[in-house]
């Protein structure tokens, strides 16, 4: 074991990376509980949330595995947080598509992820892209999921006047989700790791003990059946053909190209494990990302990506893959936990959305405001997000705008041939969104 994972060249060990394990699980550990909460929208998708929980730790599970011991790479995956919200949102509640045919969507984005990564053509397209854009899309959906936190927990509610508003933060359960929010920001701000599950935690207490959270009759129990949501991506394949489906696709395939690419660059730079500026074994640590995705998929959950979260376990001193081995393990013990989704109410959940949404708005630093042919698209695509409620609606019109404001620039030969192709699908996107 010490061999395969080359222990001895990384300079590390057992202790080491078992800790390294544990904290890359406590840091990620919430996704268990806030992706069944997600993707069930307390059952206005109609998905059976205990067979997502089921879904969510077996994908993050089965895809760390493989990342582990086929890239050897100390990083783990699980359902992505703003797909998931893409996936509920814009796709199932915003849309109208059936969560199966939504799913069959997100296999059919694995399976292209898949063989982009085999061929090579994956970096052709993600030099087509351009970073700004890139990064734009990153922070977008973190003021997305933000806004889902606000809006679920009450403290932003509608309002006829000006649409949105400040809720009653004397209602109970809002009250919770603004403590929460509380000591979230003060535990992650004190260097706490795994910050966002102890908030979840602490959160879920204080709201049994003020009867704002329901108090589980027990904390472990058999695993709950996933036959509901297993293998219904496959019986709705024949429904993904339209041009709706298309954008969807697009979608899921986009935002796990770029945030998979991004996480694996971040943590490998952290670890050490760069070499020459370049990825080792990075079609491996690909691969094993899409493999992710297709598995979670069948099972029946969002995409799965790889998780930024891993730099916790980095940080721990997690060098190679029996890190992220010891991290599948746990969540394979995860599986017994299921009577605590119950505790997990919008209250809960609400401060790990709009943290994990500061997170990831940090990428707003990088983009050159001062460029305003930049800056247009980039805006767009951010602010477009949150207001009309969709992902993909952002990222069609901050696309559609960036060959505009490049040509009206002068900077055409700056515009990739692919992002012109881009430019005539998102116009026909919004064309026939309704």
């Amino acid at each position: 074991m010490r061999k395969f994972f080359e222990f001895d060249n990384l300079g590390t060990n057992y202790r080491t990376e078992t800790v390294a394990g544990i904290t890359t699980f406590l840091a990620m550990a919430y996704i268990l509980f806030v992706n069944p909460s997600m993707l069930a929208a307390d059952g206005a998708t109609g998905m059976d949330e205990n067979a997502v929980f089921v879904a969510t730790a077996l994908a993050a599970a089965i895809g760390t595995l493989i990342m582990g011991v086929f890239a050897k790479y100390p990083i783990a995956l699980a359902p992505g947080m703003g797909l998931n919200a893409f996936f509920t949102y814009t796709v199932v509640l915003g849309y109208g598509i059936p969560w199966e045919t939504a799913l069959a969507g997100v296999l059919v984005s694995g399976i292209i992820f898949i063989i982009l990564t085999l061929t090579g053509i994956r970096e052709k397209v993600i030099n087509a892209i351009p970073a700004v854009l890139k990064m734009a899309v990153g922070a977008g959906i973190g003021l997305f999921i933000a806004f889902i936190g606000f809006q679920n927990s009450g403290i932003i509610v509608a309002d006829d006047s000006t649409m949105v508003a400040l809720g009653d933060l004397t209602n109970g359960p809002t009250l919770l989700a603004v403590f929460g929010i509380v000591i979230t920001v003060i535990l992650i701000t004190l260097g706490l790791k795994g910050g966002v599950f102890y908030g979840m935690v602490i959160t879920a207490i204080v709201g049994m003990i003020f009867s704002q959270v329901p108090t589980p009759e027990a904390i472990f129990a058999p695993i709950p059946d996933v036959s509901p949501t297993f293998g219904a991506a496959f019986s709705h394949l024949g429904e993904v053909f339209t041009l709706q489906m298309l954008v969807v696709i697009l979608t899921f395939l986009f935002v796990d190209f770029f945030d998979t690419a991004g996480t694996l660059v971040a943590v490998a730079s952290k670890a050490g494990l760069m070499k020459d500026n370049k990825l080792p074994r990075a079609g491996k640590a690909l691969f094993s990302d899409s493999a992710a995705t297709v598995v979670g998929a069948t099972l029946g959950t969002s995409t799965t990506t790889s998780y930024v979260e891993s730099a916790t376990g980095v940080g721990a001193g997690g060098r190679s893959g029996f890190t992220s081995v010891v991290t599948a393990a746990l969540f394979i013990l995860a599986l017994f936990f299921s009577p605590l989704l119950g505790v997990v109410t919008n209250s809960v959940t609400a401060p790990a959305l709009i943290i994990v949404g500061v997170l990831m708005a940090s990428s707003l630093k990088d983009i050159p405001w001062d460029k305003f042919e930049i800056a247009v698209p980039a805006f767009l695509t951010v602010v477009t997000m949150p207001l009309a409620y969709s992902i993909a609606t952002g990222i069609a019109v901050g696309f559609i705008f960036y060959p505009i404001t490049m040509v009206a620039k002068g900077k055409v030969k700056e515009i990739n041939p692919i992002m012109w192709v881009l430019f005539i699908i998102f116009i026909a996107y919004l064309a026939f969104l309704h």
